[in-house]
């Protein structure tokens, strides 16, 4: 059962239209696969994704790829995938930071230890408290009477009831007026959120959030920039409305200093950005502890990475804002023969040893960079 080989593959897929955030606009999205094969034959696979290469963090697609090629598959060969917590911690102590790359290799080698016990992998994590979970839709077209039609199509469809808007590029008060408007239109039949990805000052994010509050919106993400942890701390205190740590919240160590210094009242999850399961796990913990509500994120994982993410988030005992686990539903096409079941306003939580998803490897051929 010994890992025997480890392959990393950085493979470009088209979105079906494009999505736009602060820093950058998806039209393909670049995600990292990762397989581990065993001395039996049995392939555990998992997934990462990065936005705009460096625009979103530090890892880009070629750095978790050459630093794990290099540095880190010396270290798996020949270890046994159960023991996936002391893999991971001998691998700290050599590999500093390396989030991405961490957490990309700790997930095949969970797949590939649940594979081999036949058991789904949530099992290794406490086993399974929801079956499915709320799921929000980003609107992006840009467009608010598209953006409304949207909303209320999707809502008809009973596919989802929460939607978000990314509002930190071009001018915040017609970015305002557009959440506004879109509120207003669809009432209280869904919650309307919005995400600003570091994109205000403090001046800006007073007037806004004051606006947006008013408004009826429910939740506000990452209004200023990460290191500004008194400044989210000042626009905590002052507003009713849930304000959301997003790409502040990294490691188990930023989890504590937002709860200690209360620098946003809620946190995003994202297992890529806390280095793997088992740290997100202890960022969950942490929040709980200290009473900040948690939201299932996305870095738009294709149907693997979601699967990865939403069988983590399904062993938490609650999640205030639902999820953002979308990412399929973005794609052109799918690198899994299975696909992720949405429906009555929620993602199913795939099932079926390891995390629930048998690969395509045509498509991952086809779209894998040479």
């Amino acid at each position: 059962m010994k890992i025997q080989s480890v392959e990393v593959l950085i493979i470009d897929l088209p979105t079906v239209r494009p999505h736009q955030l602060a820093m950058h606009t998806i039209v393909t999205q670049t995600i990292v696969v990762a397989c581990l094969k065993d001395e039996e034959g049995r392939e555990g696979w998992s997934e990462v994704a990065t936005i705009g290469g460096a625009s979103y963090g530090e890892s880009t697609p070629e750095a978790i790829k050459v630093n794990i090629d290099k540095y880190i598959t010396p270290l798996l060969i020949g270890k046994d995938p159960v023991h996936f917590d002391k893999i991971l911690y001998e691998v700290g102590k050599q590999v500093r930071g390396n989030y991405f790359a961490k957490a990309l290799i700790e997930a095949a080698i969970i797949d590939l230890a649940a594979r081999a016990k036949e058991v789904p992998a949530y099992e290794l994590f406490g086993g399974q408290i929801n079956s499915a979970l709320p799921v929000a839709w980003t609107l992006a077209s840009g467009n608010t009477e598209k953006d409304i039609e949207e909303a209320k199509e999707l809502l008809h469809q009973r596919r989802h009831n929460i939607f978000k808007l990314k509002i930190g590029k071009g001018d915040p008060n017609k970015n305002v007026e557009h959440v506004l408007k879109i509120k207003n239109a669809i009432g209280n039949n869904a919650r309307i959120t919005v995400d600003v990805n570091q994109a205000w000052d403090e001046d800006t994010a007073n007037y806004c959030i004051a606006a947006l509050q008013d408004g009826g919106v429910s939740m506000v993400e990452q209004p200023l920039a990460s290191w500004n942890h008194e400044g989210m701390a000042r626009l905590t205190r002052r507003f009713r409305v849930p304000i959301m740590a997003d790409e502040a919240a990294n490691s188990i160590y930023d989890a504590f200093q937002i709860a200690k210094h209360r620098a946003g009242n809620s946190i995003a999850l994202k297992i890529c950005k806390a280095g793997g399961l088992s740290q997100t796990k202890k960022v969950a913990a942490i929040a709980e502890g200290a009473g900040l509500g948690l939201y299932g994120g996305t870095m738009i994982e294709s149907s693997l990475g979601t699967a990865i993410c939403a069988q983590l988030y399904s062993t938490l005992p609650e999640l205030k804002f639902g999820t953002e686990l979308f990412g399929p539903l973005l794609f052109k096409d799918n690198l899994t023969l299975n696909n992720i079941t949405y429906e009555n306003f929620e993602i199913v939580i795939p099932d079926g040893p390891g995390f629930g998803m048998e690969i395509d490897k045509e498509k991952i051929k086809h779209y894998a960079r040479d």
